[in-house]
């Protein structure tokens, strides 16, 4: 059998013998709304539980368009000109841009072109959430649970907030979009290590597909409720990157209403555990570094047995990436089995421990084993992984040492498709 794991911008085909029992696990088949734009332009003007965005809006408002890092695969090609349009009686110097970089790194010129179109990145200002200075954000309130809420300045000094950004599966938030755009997007340090704290990831809640109960999914909502004029603008995808749904105007109501709908093909249930597990980052842009591709670990780690074994592929060619937290971690730990003591005693002093606390789990539970034709071994092994160069030979002999009756599944769209053990 052939499968096409989603791999970069061509994929990467993987060939297996069809006596193999293997499970191939995707995303039930949306397909994408007849007249994107259009329907971009009529959730804007019907929007869930508000006014239209052109009734909410002033001609001399300031309005904030918050947009999605190159990590993520937002079609803003088709949500732009349907977005600008509706504000067209605004002033171009009354639009500005905000990048939700998070503890992402900033987005380089080349990447802001490719994401809003050079038009549009060239046209308009761009602010992108630089979260380690406390100068660039002010405190707006306090959480139930006690995170002090600090977003960034010029971002609250806009009369209208609008969050865009699409919705699928999280492995910690539930589901992604809704108030994530502000929170990590746009939000100081302090404030999302608080919501992505240990404390938080540890709860049976803080996984994949689940929102209500879910600390880290409420905190996000509760805090960017502290923001005033929020609109939301989120979308749904299938594997082709085509909108299968759009979702605006009261940041709750319509994120629910998304997350609805994303569930009904994304999340899978399964009635059994698996030897192997195969996985992707869903590819470009998802699978850009090493730190991105946890997500795709997660949805295989769900399924896979204890003592398993996860095989990723993702191109990575952003690396680790070097310059962060999460880097600096793995060469100090230097070993698979120091990181979840590490990690746990010295998260206080530390930015961004999540992603490795998440790692960690993973890597208690099962092998894990990354290819990627764009890294050089001792990349994967400073990231901890094991290094693959053939797949389907690899398979080959974690069978030969299982035994034939070894029980394989295929997430060729990694974390696009999310199986659960029932």
């Amino acid at each position: 059998m052939k499968v096409n794991l989603a791999y970069g911008k061509t994929g990467y085909i993987i060939e297996l013998p069809d006596t193999l029992n293997v499970d191939i696990i995707e995303p039930l088949w949306v397909e994408c709304v007849k007249d994107q734009g259009h329907a971009i332009t009529e959730a804007l003007r019907n929007p869930c539980n508000s006014k239209p965005l052109m009734d909410i809006v002033g001609k001399d408002d300031k309005i904030a368009v918050i947009f999605s890092d190159i990590t993520r695969a937002t079609p803003y090609d088709v949500i732009l000109p349907a977005l600008l349009n509706e504000l067209k009686d605004i002033p171009r110097e009354n639009i500005i841009f905000f990048c939700a970089t998070g503890t992402h790194r900033p987005a380089t010129i080349e990447e802001l072109n490719r994401i809003l179109g050079k038009s549009a990145a060239e046209g308009y200002k761009i602010v992108q959430n630089d979260t380690n200075n406390p100068e660039l954000h002010e405190y707006v309130g306090t959480t139930t649970s006690g995170n002090r809420i600090i977003i960034n300045k010029e971002l609250l000094s806009c009369k209208i907030k609008i969050l865009t950004g699409f919705i699928e599966p999280h492995f910690f938030a539930g589901f992604s979009g809704g108030g994530k755009a502000m929170i990590p997007g746009m939000a100081f340090a302090e404030t999302i290590k608080y919501n992505h704290s240990i404390v938080n990831l540890s709860e049976r809640n803080a996984v994949w597909g689940i929102t209500e109960g879910n600390p880290i999914w409420e905190e996000i909502m509760e805090a960017a409720r502290f923001v005033p004029g929020v609109f939301l603008l989120n979308i749904t995808l299938n594997k082709n990157k085509e909108i299968t749904g759009v979702f605006a105007g009261d940041l709750t109501e319509a994120h629910r209403a998304g997350c609805r709908f994303a569930k009904e093909s994304a999340m899978v249930p399964v009635n059994k555990l698996y030897d192997i597990v195969i996985t992707t980052n869903s590819g470009y842009p998802l699978d850009l570094n090493i730190y991105q591709t946890v997500k795709g670990m997660s949805a295989a780690a769900q399924i896979v047995k204890k003592g398993g074994t996860i095989i990723m592929a993702a191109e990575c060619w952003d690396g680790i990436p070097s310059a962060s937290d999460y880097a600096r971690i793995l060469k100090t730990v230097g070993n698979v089995n120091n990181l979840m003591p590490f990690v746990k005693e010295n998260e206080r002093r530390l930015k961004d421990t999540w992603q490795i606390y998440l790692q960690a789990l993973i890597q208690q539970k099962a092998d894990v084993y990354m290819f990627s034709d764009k890294l050089d071994d001792e990349t994967i092994k400073e990231a901890l992984f094991k290094p693959v160069s053939n797949i389907a030979a690899l398979v080959a002999e974690l069978v030969n040492k299982t035994g034939p009756q070894a029980e394989i599944c295929i997430l060729p769209e990694g974390p696009q498709t999310i199986p659960y053990y029932k």
